[in-house]
């Protein structure tokens, strides 16, 4: 009896010992690195984040199994200069995309200023994370939206990624497919493709959906789990739909890196490119996307590394997508490039349970105009003016340019309306200015806030615009259902 005992002791060893050297080998080896990007998914869009209507099982799932950040922000208010910000780990002044199309966009003669003219496809010497992670041993691969240019020397092939998986076409109503009409399911194929291939090396891959971006579109099946229901703030079925949609694929893509036996050395970001459709209303949060209030460029935020970050986890330290660069070097051992500018500051502390990050300020700089106002909007012509906004601990400040510049400065302060300062912990939903009642901390921000313009070479519109007051009101967009 005792040897058989002793037997089954030593086999009970040896399978103990042999899990154990598999987990040390899998976190000796780099991790794999996927990206779930999101397009115009809003702060309250997810279950886990508070929504009483939306159903989003899988992204909630990811939640409990990582940590949460509730104060994770997109570096611009839309889609193209926040994924240039992702991808160079730069903030809009070093890149010079701050919108989508140019920065005149609206009513001219309402336009204050001349506007800081928009670079539209990305430098294609910005060294990007795809570019640093393909030199540290990894295999790129990127599926879905790109949104960065189209002509062959920005291309997602030329911009780091060894597999392109993008799509863009002209307009998104053209995905007729009634299985299928955001292409969710073509852009989580070719990811799973791409990740069996792959899987017995380190691989970077990027999933970026066109969801839920409009139109409005989902299989006609998700409809009927919506209609018939309704929540205290967020009620549009279509939107719910194309939400769930959008979960599912996520779900695929989630249960694939499992099946792969590759979960535990993997490392999965789900994030989005800034907040959310006026369709899908973020209360609290003020305003929606092309805002630089809390609903235009506060986002969900997720990680997951399996023997790294503790499950079911909440973060409240302020982040920032620039963050994802230096994130992912760090994560894969690889080392900064000394002679490359990055803007963010690496989240691997935070991922072990450390709480403080070096900086002490996150940055937006927005140069132009943006039409379309939408609730929450500071006018009725534009979604946002020219601005540049910081935060600091819990405070936020935005810089209105056109008063700032052509209204008396900080001399005229008190009385010209270029200020709005926020505590966020107390209101969050920004709907108490104390530019003119706490000044102390306002000259604070407004010195961080310069110090950032200098150090970033942001440029401030300084140019009074000719056209301003005139009868005429050439816009340089026409109003479509497509917004960017």
């Amino acid at each position: 009896m005792k040897g058989i005992l002793s037997t089954v002791n030593k086999l009970l060893l040896f399978l103990f010992l042999l899990v154990q050297a598999d987990l040390l080998k899998a976190q000796s080896q780099k991790p794999n690195i996927v990206l779930i990007f999101i397009d115009d998914m809003g702060w309250k869009d997810a279950g886990f984040t508070g929504s009483d209507f939306y159903q989003t099982p899988n992204i909630d799932a990811l939640a409990k199994q990582g940590m949460v950040f509730t104060n994770a922000y997109a570096a611009a208010g839309n889609c193209a200069p926040s994924r240039a910000c992702l991808i160079s780990g730069q903030y809009t002044p070093r890149h010079g995309i701050y919108a989508v199309g140019s920065t005149n966009r609206g009513p001219q003669n309402k336009m204050r200023l001349k506007p800081v003219p928009n670079t539209e496809e990305l430098n294609p010497a910005i060294y990007t994370v795809a570019e640093a992670l393909r030199d540290g041993g990894y295999k790129t691969g990127m599926f879905g939206k790109w949104h960065l240019g189209t002509k062959a020397y920005v291309i997602p092939k030329s911009q780091g990624f060894d597999v392109d998986g993008s799509f863009s076409p002209p307009s998104e109503a053209e995905f007729s497919s009634t299985k299928d009409p955001k292409g969710i399911y073509r852009i989580t194929d070719g990811a799973a493709k791409f990740m069996e291939e792959n899987k017995d090396r380190p691989f970077f891959l990027c999933v970026s959906h066109h969801a839920t971006h409009m139109a409005i579109q989902a299989n006609d099946d998700m409809y009927a789990k919506f209609r018939g229901k309704s929540g205290q703030y967020q009620r549009n079925v279509r939107y719910a739909a194309m939400n769930a949609q959008m979960d599912d694929g996520v779900g695929i893509l989630l249960k694939k890196i499992k099946d792969l036996g590759i979960e535990s050395n993997t490392l999965v970001i789900f994030t989005t490119d800034n907040g959310g459709l006026p369709q899908s209303p973020q209360n609290p949060l003020r305003g929606f996307k092309g805002m630089y209030y809390e609903g235009g460029i506060r986002v969900p935020f997720i990680a997951r590394w399996p023997g790294v970050i503790k499950p079911a986890t909440v973060n409240n330290t302020p982040v920032i997508n620039v963050d994802l660069f230096p994130t992912f070097l760090e994560a894969g051992g690889i080392e900064k490039p000394q002679d490359k500018i990055l803007d963010g500051e690496s989240l691997v502390k935070l991922f072990k349970g450390n709480n403080a990050l070096r900086r002490q300020t996150i940055f937006w700089h927005f140069p132009g105009y943006l039409d379309n106002a939408n609730p929450g909007s500071r006018d009725q012509d534009f979604r946002t003016r020219p601005v540049t906004t910081i935060r600091k601990g819990d405070w936020k400040l935005l810089l209105y340019h056109e008063e700032w510049v052509l209204d008396g400065g900080k001399d005229k302060a008190s009385t010209n309306n270029a200020i709005e300062l926020y505590n966020l912990k107390d209101d969050i939903g920004e709907k108490r200015n104390l530019a003119t009642i706490n000044t102390a901390k306002r000259d604070e921000l407004l010195n961080e806030l310069f110090k950032k313009v200098k150090e970033t070479g942001a440029i401030i519109p300084q140019q009074q615009n000719p056209l301003y007051g005139s009868k005429a009101s050439p816009s340089q967009k026409k109003k479509r259902e497509v917004e960017e």
